[in-house]
C-alpha cells in the first residue's frame, strides 16, 4: 500500500517476519499522508505492538485469509479494545490463495471474534498485495474511518512518547515518536522524562521532509541537541510544560480478566505497557474483592518512574508465561497513599467516566490541600482551556495558585467558627482573633485559609479589622470581676504617676488575665502603652508630653541628663519615654540628643477610645 519495507531489520529480512516497529507514509485521497506503523504480528514480540498502537487513531487489523484467526489475532483485538482505539479496519490478506468461500467462512469468524469481544462489527476487506485486488477498497475505508475520528487539538500540553532514537552524522541524537497533544516548535526546549534531562530541538522532519513544528496525531523526528541518544531510550516522553511529572504512583481504574484474577495477590508481578514504557508494576491497593472483567478503582506501582496523564490508557501482562490479562485507565497519575473504599456501593460511586468525574475525585481527595492549578491539565487529562469549564461545572475554589473542593472550604470555615468561639471564650476582652493565630489553628493551605475567610466575610458571617477576625457584631463584654481587676490596674498605673509599674510585675500581682485587661483599658482610652512592658496613664501621659514641649527650645538638641533633669524621673522611665515621642513624631533623635519638632508628623490622641 505504501511502496515502503517497513522491515529494516536483518533478521527481519531473514526470517521474513516484524520483529520491531516500522513507519512507513500512506497517500490516501482526501487525507493527505497518513503516517502507517507497522507492528510484530507475531505472539513473541507483542510488547513492540504495544508500543506501536498506543496513540493510533485506526487500527488495521490483518488477517491472513489462508489461516484466518489465530490466537495472537485474539491478543491484538484485545489490547486495541484495552487501549480503546476508537476504529478498527480488518484486512483479509492473501485473497487470491482462496476461494470466496473460505473467504466468507473467515469473515463470520472475523465477526464472531468481535461480537465475542463486545466490539462493534469492523469493516472488512479482501484484499491481495500480489494481484492488488482489494486494495483500492481498503484505502477507501481507511480514508473513511479516519476522516470521521476526532481531530486533534494543537492548544493542548506537548507530548511525544519516544519510540526510537539513535544518531545520525552531522546530526546527532534523533528521536522519533507520534505526537499525542499539543505541538513542538523548532528550537524550543524540551524535557525528557523520566530522566528530568533537557534538550533544545534542533530540527524537526515529518514523513521524511523538514518541518517548523511537529503537530498532534502526526509521526514526528525530532533532532535534539544537548543530549546522548543513551539517555533518551524508548519509553522516554518528550514534553514542554512544567507540569509534567514521572510518577511511580498512581490510581486507576482496572478491568482483568477471570483466569488472573483468582490467584492475584498484591505481590503478583506484572508488565505494565503505557505508550511506549514497558515497566515492572503491581496493584498494590483495590477496592474490594475483583471478579472477572469488574472495573474496579486501583493503586498501580511500578518498578521505575513512568510518564502519565489522567485517561491514558495502559495494558497489564503476566511476565511468565507472556500474555495480556487485562489493563485500564489513568484516574490520578500523581495520586497519595490513602485507603480506597471497600463498600461496592462507594466503589461504584467512586468510579470515574470522565474528565469531570477524575476532577471531582482528585479535588475530593486531595481535601485541604487542594490541587495545584497548573497540574490540572496533566492530572485530569484536559486542554488548558478546559480548566475553567471544569472549575465552573465542580463548584470548585480557587486560590491564587490551588483548587478546592466545596467541602474542603466548608470543612475550613466550621473550623473557623470554632475557633473563634473558643477564642472569645478564652479572651472574652479582646476585639478579635488575631489572623496569625487562625492560621496557626487551622493548619490549611494558605489559599483555602484566605477563600474560607473571604467566603465568610462576604456572608456577614465575620468580619475584619487590620488583622483581626471577629464574629460579625462581635462587641468585647467584660464581666463584673474584669470591671473590677481592671479599675485596680489602672488605679495602680495612675497612683504611680511617672513611673508606672511594668506589665510583669502587675502581673505578678493580678494574674494571668492582666494582659487582656490592660488592652482593654487601652482600648478605652485610660492608659497608653508607651513600651513594651509599660502602659501609663493617659492624663499623667499627656501632662509629661505639655512639660517636654513647655521646656525644649526648637532647634536646640538635648541630651538624655538635660531632659532627665527637665521631666524629672530616672532614666530607666526617660528612654521608652523618649523613644515613643520619637515614633511618634513629637521629637526627632539627632547625633545624642534629642530635638523637639516644630510641626509634629504625628497628632498623639490620648483622649478616652470608644470600647
Amino acid at each position: 500500500m505504501t511502496g515502503v519495507d517497513a522491515d529494516r531489520l536483518p533478521e527481519e529480512k531473514r526470517r521474513g517476519i516484524t520483529i520491531d516497529l516500522g513507519f512507513a507514509p500512506l497517500q490516501l485521497d482526501a487525507m493527505g499522508i497518513v503516517g502507517m506503523i507497522d507492528v510484530p504480528g507475531h505472539e513473541d514480540f507483542v510488547r513492540s505492538m504495544l508500543v506501536g498502537a498506543s496513540g493510533i487513531d485506526l487500527g488495521l487489523l490483518v488477517v491472513a485469509g489462508d489461516e484466518g484467526v489465530m490466537p495472537q489475532t485474539r491478543e491484538h483485538l484485545l489490547i486495541l479494545r484495552l487501549l480503546e482505539i476508537p476504529k478498527v479496519v480488518v484486512a483479509l490478506t492473501k485473497a487470491d490463495l482462496v476461494n470466496s468461500e473460505w473467504i466468507d467462512l473467515v469473515r463470520a469468524d472475523v465477526l464472531a471474534l468481535f461480537e465475542e469481544a463486545g466490539a462493534a462489527a469492523p469493516l472488512i476487506v479482501a484484499c491481495s498485495s500480489r494481484t492488488g485486488e482489494g486494495l483500492p477498497e481498503l484505502r477507501t475505508v481507511l480514508a473513511q474511518a479516519l476522516a470521521a475520528a476526532t481531530p486533534r487539538t494543537s492548544d493542548d500540553l506537548f507530548r511525544l512518547p519516544v519510540d526510537r532514537a539513535f544518531t545520525v552524522k552531522g546530526t546527532g541524537t534523533v528521536v522519533t515518536g507520534t505526537v499525542w497533544s499539543g505541538q513542538l516548535l523548532a528550537d524550543e526546549i524540551v524535557r525528557v522524562l523520566p530522566a528530568g534531562r533537557t534538550a533544545r530541538v534542533r530540527r524537526i522532519e515529518q514523513h521524511g521532509k523538514s518541518s517548523d513544528r511537529a503537530m498532534a496525531g502526526g509521526r514526528a523526528a525530532v533532532a535534539l541537541a544537548g543530549i546522548e541518544v543513551a539517555e533518551v531510550p524508548r519509553g522516554s516522553v518528550l514534553v514542554t510544560d512544567e507540569s509534567w511529572n514521572a510518577t511511580s504512583l498512581f490510581e486507576a481504574v482496572v478491568s482483568l480478566e477471570s483466569e488472573t484474577v483468582i490467584k492475584m495477590t498484591p505481590r503478583t508481578r506484572l508488565r505494565l505497557h503505557a505508550g511506549a514504557s514497558e515497566v515492572g508494576a503491581r496493584l498494590a491497593s483495590v477496592s474490594g474483592q475483583v471478579s472477572s472483567h469488574e472495573l474496579v478503582l486501583a493503586r498501580v506501582i511500578t518498578d521505575a518512574p513512568v510518564t502519565l496523564r489522567g485517561g491514558d490508557r495502559f495494558v497489564l501482562r503476566l511476565p511468565a508465561p507472556l500474555r495480556t490479562i487485562g489493563g485500564g485507565v489513568v484516574v490520578d497519575p500523581y495520586a497519595r497513599r490513602r485507603a480506597l473504599p471497600h463498600d461496592p456501593a462507594e466503589r461504584l460511586e467512586a468510579l470515574p467516566s470522565g474528565s469531570g468525574a477524575r476532577f471531582s475525585r482528585i479535588l475530593g481527595s486531595e481535601g485541604l490541600r487542594g490541587v495545584a492549578t497548573g497540574e490540572v491539565p496533566v492530572r485530569i487529562g484536559c486542554t488548558p482551556a478546559e480548566v475553567k469549564s471544569l472549575i465552573d461545572q465542580s463548584g470548585a475554589y480557587a486560590g491564587a495558585h490551588n483548587l478546592f473542593a466545596p467541602v474542603a472550604v466548608e470543612e475550613v470555615m466550621a473550623t473557623v467558627r470554632r475557633i473563634i468561639a473558643e477564642y472569645e471564650i478564652r479572651a472574652p476582652l479582646a476585639l478579635g482573633v488575631p489572623t496569625r493565630t487562625l492560621k496557626e489553628g487551622l493548619r490549611a493551605n494558605e489559599d483555602l485559609v484566605d477563600i474560607a475567610i473571604r467566603e465568610m466575610r462576604q456572608a456577614g458571617e465575620i468580619e475584619t479589622q487590620g488583622p483581626l477576625v471577629r464574629r460579625r457584631g462581635w462587641v468585647p463584654s467584660p464581666s463584673a470581676s474584669d470591671v473590677a481587676l481592671s479599675d485596680r490596674l489602672a488605679h495602680d498605673i495612675c497612683a504611680a504617676d511617672r513611673e508606672p509599674p511594668s506589665v510583669s510585675e502587675l502581673f505578678s500581682r493580678y494574674g494571668s488575665e492582666v494582659p487582656g485587661l490592660l488592652r482593654y483599658l487601652e482600648r478605652q482610652g485610660r492608659i497608653v502603652q508607651v513600651e513594651a512592658d509599660r502602659y501609663y496613664d493617659s492624663s499623667v501621659l499627656e501632662a509629661m508630653i505639655v512639660r517636654l514641649k513647655g521646656a525644649l527650645v526648637p532647634g536646640n538638641a538635648y541630651v538624655p541628663a538635660q531632659l532627665r533633669d527637665i521631666l524629672g524621673f530616672s532614666r530607666k522611665y526617660l528612654i521608652p519615654f523618649l523613644e515613643f515621642c520619637d515614633r511618634n513624631g513629637l521629637t526627632e533623635r539627632r547625633g545624642d540628643g534629642r530635638v523637639l519638632r516644630e510641626t509634629p508628623d504625628v497628632f498623639l490622641d490620648t483622649s478616652p477610645a470608644q470600647s
